[in-house]
């Protein structure tokens, strides 16, 4: 849309400064000619572009031209305001940066777009502090020392010296070579990797950290996202798993294999219900994923998880129908 592209032009001067309508029309994708028209149609509106000509000319704005104008629709402008209100930011220590961001945002909109979207805003419950069963929401707290520290090695490139406070673990210095940052359900999270091996570090746990001078080893860009599965998977599959043999209703199937590691194999008997082999990550995540299901969740195999349900199913019934000898 034109209005759009006549907004980005403004924007684009005012960042950029002085720019040809060459350079204008390659970041705008349009034609020289169109850049010509557009800036007549700014000139004509009151927006003080000029033209200087010579061998380093262009078009710019007047030094001191302010605008409303930021190209932001009233979605774009309700999602920073709603962004404001993660926690991502705080577990990373940028809390003060991202409030001071929003609210100059905030006060370059249009009166109309601001007026809508704090209100809709006002409309928005992010991350309560508690859920619908009261249950308190704990986010976890990371010192602003800490969080400072540990950003300014992921931006910078440099190697970061850390007191880890491991599980049943006492504390430890450790130096690693920070990859990027991580936050999920409010819990922070370094990647890094030390000597040669992958690391996942809880920022919550880092008692106190040290960037250092040297540069970092490791690439020159990441995925992030690929990183953080790659974690997942390994952390998930760790240890001793549990592959248990089921036989599942049809309607259960989607619930069971989200419970799971992973499926390894699945078929359809003659009646009509499912075979699956499901791979859990050790013995008491079977027997909760396959209580929680039943009865549309049958053990064939291992025998001895089948006797534990079982025995388990007659303890709960005896419970009800009057047979315990606890009655």
């Amino acid at each position: 849309m034109r209005a759009d592209r006549l907004a980005s032009l403004v924007l684009l001067l005012r960042q950029r400064g002085r720019l040809t309508a060459e350079a204008l029309a390659r970041e705008l994708e349009v034609s020289a000619r169109t850049v010509l028209r557009d800036v007549e149609a700014l000139s004509a509106a009151g927006v003080p572009v000029y033209a200087e000509r010579g061998r380093h000319g262009g078009f710019a704005l007047l030094p001191d031209f302010r605008t409303a104008l930021t190209g932001l629709t009233h979605d774009e402008a309700l999602a920073l305001l709603v962004a404001g209100s993660r926690r991502g930011a705080q577990l990373f220590g940028l809390g003060p940066a991202l409030a001071s961001a929003v609210l100059k945002v905030v006060d370059a909109l249009p009166d109309g777009v601001r007026r809508t979207a704090a209100g809709a805003a006002q409309r928005l419950l992010v991350d309560p502090e508690t859920d619908l069963l009261a249950r308190p929401v704990a986010p976890e707290e990371v010192p602003d020392a800490v969080a400072t520290q540990v950003r300014r090695a992921v931006f910078g490139g440099h190697r970061l010296r850390i007191h880890y406070a491991a599980v049943d673990q006492p504390p430890k210095w450790r130096t690693v070579d920070p990859i990027g940052l991580v936050t999920v359900k409010d819990q922070g999270y370094l990647l890094a990797r030390r000597g040669s091996e992958d690391r996942t570090y809880r920022l919550s746990r880092v008692l106190a950290a040290e960037q250092l001078d040297e540069p970092a080893r490791r690439p020159d860009s990441v995925d992030l996202d690929r990183a953080w599965r790659e974690r997942e998977v390994r952390f998930r599959t760790g240890g001793d798993t549990t592959e248990v043999l089921v036989r599942v209703d049809p309607a259960r199937r989607e619930g069971l294999a989200a419970t799971a590691l992973t499926v390894t194999d699945e078929g359809t008997d003659a009646g009509g219900r499912l075979r699956m082999t499901v791979v859990f990550q050790d013995v008491r995540h079977a027997k909760w994923a396959v209580w929680e299901h039943a009865p549309g969740v049958e053990v064939l195999a291992p025998e001895w998880l089948r006797a534990e349900l079982g025995e388990r199913a007659r303890q709960v019934a005896g419970l009800y129908d009057g047979t315990s000898p606890e009655h």
